[in-house]
C-alpha cells in the first residue's frame, strides 16, 4: 500500500503517518524508488495508534503500549498500570477544566453584557479585576 491508501484505510492523515514514521512508531518498507510500501502490519499499528491517541494517550504512552502489544511475554499488569496512570492524568485534566469552567462562569455571570465599557471578563484577563 502507498501512503494514500494507508491513510484512507487507517483514517489518519498522511502527515501524521509520516510523523509516526519519523519518530519510529512505524517502519514501512521502502521500494527501490524510495517510496514507502506499507504492509498490513503497518495498517494494524496505525489503527492501534489512532485508537490509543483518541483515548488521549501521549506519544510516549503509545510507544510503550505498542511495545507491550508486540511482546507476547508481557504481563497484563504492566498494561493496566500504564492505563491507570493515564486515568490519573485524565482525572487531573477534568479537575482543571472544572475549575476553569467555574472561573469563566463566574466572570460571565458578573459581566452585564450591555453597552457599558465595564467588563469584568476583560479586567480579569488583564489582571486588574477584583
Amino acid at each position: 500500500m502507498n501512503i494514500g491508501n494507508i491513510a484512507q484505510a487507517s483514517g489518519l492523515p498522511a502527515k501524521t503517518i509520516r510523523y509516526y514514521e519519523e519518530i519510529g512508531l512505524i517502519k514501512p518498507l521502502r521500494g527501490a524508488n524510495g517510496y514507502r510500501a506499507f504492509r498490513e502490519s503497518d495498517l494494524h499499528k496505525l489503527t492501534f495508534l489512532a485508537r490509543a491517541r483518541s483515548l488521549g494517550f501521549s506519544i510516549e504512552d503509545c510507544r510503550a503500549l505498542l511495545s507491550l502489544y508486540e511482546d507476547r511475554g508481557r504481563a497484563s499488569a504492566d498494561v493496566k498500570h500504564l492505563a491507570q496512570d493515564h486515568i490519573g492524568r485524565v482525572e487531573q485534566k477534568i479537575s482543571e477544566l472544572q475549575s476553569m469552567h467555574k472561573s469563566l462562569s463566574d466572570l460571565v455571570r458578573r459581566c452585564h453584557g450591555d453597552a457599558s465599557p465595564d467588563c469584568p471578563i476583560l479586567d480579569d484577563l488583564a489582571g486588574t479585576g477584583s
